[in-house]
């Protein structure tokens, strides 16, 4: 009999492109993961609607409609647990959630972020990493801690940093990396391969794509 998948929401604010990434990998009968809800801070995030598309529950939980961040997380933390949630995802979600619903989902929440962690946290990474002049940049799905862009590593894409490069044309290549790097990274946690230990993330069966810019778990 085939295992349960675990049941994961998907936190967005913007038009959700990698929720797409992640509801093209769960529709995949040996994925370990179900995408179950789509909650927004957001009423006119476009994910809403992609996520309704694929018939997925999605709702709105409206920042401005609670007094505090406090309520606003209450909202959250009660629309989470009444479905059933076992792991969230962050994907375009543009609120910094507190240390306490970060340690009360400990270990139960991913984000994917726009650079080689730890280099480059918080936001305008691609322009930041051409004027460091770096030769590769990327991105790391990582799990949260209460620090921006903080936590154990589950898995990083690189991309070389091209002469002439932009930051709109070095962000492209990088958005491409993030749609296949958070589907492998959710399927490595959902399916119990990639785990914390300490301030690490150990994986089963650890090793490198031929391309040598995703982390992939032996089969």
């Amino acid at each position: 009999m085939a295992e349960t998948k675990r049941k994961v929401a998907v936190l967005i604010s913007g038009r959700g492109s990698n929720l797409a990434a992640l509801i093209a990998a769960a529709g995949g009968e040996r994925y370990p993961a179900e995408i179950a809800l789509v909650l927004s801070d957001n009423p006119d995030a476009a994910g809403l609607a992609r996520a309704r598309d694929a018939g997925i529950s999605a709702n709105a939980v409206d920042r401005r409609a609670f007094k505090t961040k406090a309520d606003f997380e209450a909202a959250l933390d009660k629309a989470l647990r009444d479905a059933g949630i076992k792991l969230i995802c962050l994907a375009g979600f543009m609120r910094l959630l507190s240390a306490h619903f970060v340690a009360t989902w400990e270990n139960r929440i991913l984000n994917v972020h726009p650079s080689l962690l730890p280099l480059f946290p918080g936001l305008d990474t691609h322009e930041r990493a051409l004027a460091a002049g770096v030769r590769l940049h990327g991105a790391s799905v990582h799990f949260v801690r209460a620090e921006v862009d903080a936590g154990p590593i589950v898995a990083q894409g690189a991309v070389p940093v091209l002469p002439g490069d932009t930051p709109d044309a070095l962000a492209a290549r990088v958005l491409s990396v993030e749609h296949r790097l958070y589907p492998l990274a959710l399927k490595l946690v959902a399916g119990g391969h990639a785990k914390v230990v300490g301030n690490r993330v150990t994986i089963e069966g650890e090793k490198l794509a031929p391309d040598a810019t995703l982390l992939v778990p032996s089969d």
